[in-house]
């Protein structure tokens, strides 16, 4: 799988659907799916899922494990924070923020190795296929999570969503035509992979601490939530995957998930846009409302 270390093949957005009026809008654009869904406050919990999923790839899990200081709460938290900004330039930044970003993320991943508790093996961190499977268990969680809780996709909406993130998969160093496009392909990967994948004790330990996380003191009121979110976010992971953690895999836990989240968005729908989003989630909503309506007059005038 080849890399691709610059961003001269992502594309600008345009303003006007004549084209006038360009703008940097980064990776994606008012007119993308991935607008719409990513700033929803739900898909907070996709962020968690993913975590899980990316764990069940024993070197995946294991060269994060030896290169970060998990039981350290100061230093699991600056790395979920850093992982967190990540995203959002990803998401929101121009293309020259999401160039820096990735270049750094890129270098980092470069110098990084991990041993094979099975074989003895050392193995680069930025081997594509670990590099594949933490990208498709981003996808796939935010993309599942938006549609349980009702964000509003349709069929080809979750197609787009996915084949717009090929170019996320860019970022981190990936070439986008190895990296699934639909739904249809994600699937295909994901049953291709479940038989090279499996919980190893690092992954099981780190399903345990997100139900009493090690948290810095002043953020120790989270411990009680704490709980009740890791139990959402464990049954929000396929049912194989849960398995393999050595969890039921019932279809009733599917549907008491589906309604939490249904109940979540809906609560949060009740919260002023204002406080309900973040600055660059708002300022993607008036651009995504902006472009909308510029497109309504153009078909008018045509």
């Amino acid at each position: 799988m080849g890399k691709v270390h610059d961003m001269d093949t992502v594309r600008t957005w345009d303003r006007a659907p004549d084209g006038t009026g360009e703008e940097d809008f980064g990776l994606f654009g008012p007119d993308s799916v991935t607008w719409r869904v990513m700033g929803e406050p739900v898909l907070m919990i996709g962020g968690f899922r993913a975590l899980l999923l990316q764990a069940l790839h024993p070197r995946t899990m294991w060269g994060t494990a030896q290169n970060s200081e998990l039981m350290d709460p100061r230093a699991a938290w600056q790395r979920l924070g850093r992982t967190i900004e990540f995203v959002r330039v990803r998401t929101y930044g121009s293309l020259e923020e999401v160039e820096r970003v990735g270049r750094r993320v890129r270098k980092l991943h470069s110098k990084l190795e991990g041993l094979d508790l099975r074989t003895g093996e050392l193995f680069q961190v930025d081997d594509p296929e670990n590099l594949l499977w933490v990208h498709m268990g981003e996808v796939d969680s935010y993309l599942d999570i938006a549609r349980r809780a009702g964000v509003g996709l349709s069929d080809a909406d979750a197609d787009r969503f996915v084949d717009e993130q090929r170019r996320a998969a860019q970022v981190v160093g990936l070439d986008p035509v190895d990296v699934p496009a639909t739904v249809a392909e994600m699937k295909d990967y994901y049953a291709q992979m479940r038989s090279r994948i499996w919980a190893c004790k690092d992954a099981r330990d780190g399903l345990r601490r997100m139900f009493n996380p090690a948290v810095p003191l002043p953020f120790t009121p989270l411990k009680l939530a704490a709980p009740g979110v890791a139990t959402l976010v464990v049954s929000t992971l396929p049912r194989w995957a849960r398995r393999m953690y050595g969890l039921p895999g019932l279809p009733t836990s599917d549907l008491a998930a589906t309604l939490t989240l249904q109940a979540m968005h809906r609560g949060s729908q009740v919260i002023p846009a204002r406080l309900r989003y973040s600055p660059d989630a708002k300022r993607a909503r008036r651009l995504i409302h902006e472009y909308t309506e510029e497109l309504k007059g153009w078909e008018i005038a045509s």
